[in-house]
């Protein structure tokens, strides 16, 4: 009986690791989101804003762009700031992940955009029903050299 028991607990743990591992890797709003990272690089307004729904919202956390845009309007006037800004980039993307669920995706990824200087974004992006619902751009600080 407690081999049983025993057994039934490593299958469970096994499945459960699966299922996990399953989560973390790409599918449609880990491509969706890819395509939005290009698109932001090459200043394509129009393919950005065909990503968002009506009543989006964006949470830009740090930098002079800082705060909380709600609503496609508002959020394609941030693009067209951001683009004009900073010009055509080079985007490089890590830890990408998706988790997804009949309700929705979200995918997180550590995103570098380079152009006049190196920005590093920790990307948050919330789809539902194909369209980004919310996004977070976190401005990850520079590295502190050691004085070692």
């Amino acid at each position: 009986m407690q081999q049983k028991l025993i057994a039934l607990l490593s299958l469970s743990t096994v499945l459960g690791f699966a299922q996990t591992a399953q989560t973390a890797q790409a599918g449609p709003a880990a491509d969706a989101a890819s395509a939005h990272f290009q698109a932001i690089a090459r200043g394509d307004l129009s393919q950005l804003m065909a990503a968002y729904a009506a009543d989006a919202q964006l949470n830009w956390v740090g930098g002079p762009l800082d705060g909380r845009y709600q609503g496609a309007d508002n959020i394609g006037q941030l693009w067209q700031r951001f683009a004009k800004a900073q010009g055509p980039l080079q985007v490089g993307q890590t830890e990408l992940q998706e988790a997804a669920n009949a309700k929705g995706a979200t995918v997180t990824a550590d995103v570098r955009f380079t152009g006049k200087q190196p920005i590093d974004v920790r990307y948050v992006l919330t789809y539902r029903a194909g369209k980004i619902a919310s996004e977070t751009w976190q401005v990850m600080p520079a590295p502190v050299a050691s004085a070692y």
